[in-house]
This record gives structure tokens, sequence and C-alpha cells, in this order.
């Protein structure tokens, strides 16, 4: 088992809409076109993903994605894939789908951002809430 954590924060605009898709980015301002998006200041980013971790996501290996904020641990199951990248620079997208691009950690996810409890996601719209986004690959 491998495991990876990720610092982000949250920001006014985060609005977890999106049927398809969770993504954190580093990037610090957010616009409310990014409905899948919980988090900015993301600490990495895909190519920053431990190499264990990186490893086993492109094995195809289950892989669980856990949101933590505060007290609250808001679990996602889903998988790696053969044809991961991980390149991509300033976000982390885990998808419902298949669809695999440069920002793409994980596929087959079994929830989006539209599935995030109402609780957390208006904790996340205070810029000063620190969240944690960790990987596990079994």
């Amino acid at each position: 088992m491998a495991q990876d954590e990720i610092a982000f924060y949250g920001h006014p605009n985060v609005q977890s809409f999106h049927a398809r898709t969770v993504e954190i980015t580093k990037e610090e301002h957010l616009t409310l076109r990014g409905d899948c998006i919980i988090g900015v200041k993301a600490e990495r980013a895909c190519a920053d993903i431990s190499d264990p971790v990186r490893k086993g996501l492109m094995q195809n290996l289950p892989a669980r994605m856990e949101i933590i904020v505060g007290s609250d641990v808001y679990a996602i199951s889903g998988s790696g894939d053969e044809r991961l990248t991980l390149k991509d620079a300033h976000d982390i997208v885990i998808r419902k789908t298949n669809f695999v691009c440069p920002r793409t950690l994980s596929v087959r996810c079994d929830r989006a951002s539209s599935d995030i409890p109402r609780s957390m996601i208006e904790r996340l719209q205070d810029p000063k809430t620190k969240g944690l986004f960790r990987i596990t690959v079994e």
C-alpha cells in the first residue's frame, strides 16, 4: 500500500456542482466556471505525486481518495489506469468516467464533486479553511 497527502485551501467560489469530476489546483484564483474545484493553493499537482503512488496508479490498481476538512472525511473509490501520465504541473482531477489526460489522477470513481456533503463545501468556501487530499493505492 502506498499513500500521499496534499494540502489545499478553500475559496469563496467553491461550488462543487460537477457530476463527473473533483479537482484541486495549485492556482490561487477560482472563477464560478470551475464548478468541480473543491480547493486551491494545493501544495502539489499530478506531476508531484510520490513515486510509490504514481507507480500504483499507472498499474491500474484500486485507489481511495479522501477529502479531509477538520474532523470530516469524505472517501471516494476509484482506479488507476495504464494510460495515466500524471504530468500536469497545476491540477489533480479524479473522474467518474474513463477519460484520461495529463490532469487525471484516477478514473472510474464512485463519486464526484456534486456528491460531497454541502456542510463540507460550505467550510471549503472559506479561504482560511485548510483541507487535505489523501491518496491511497492498494
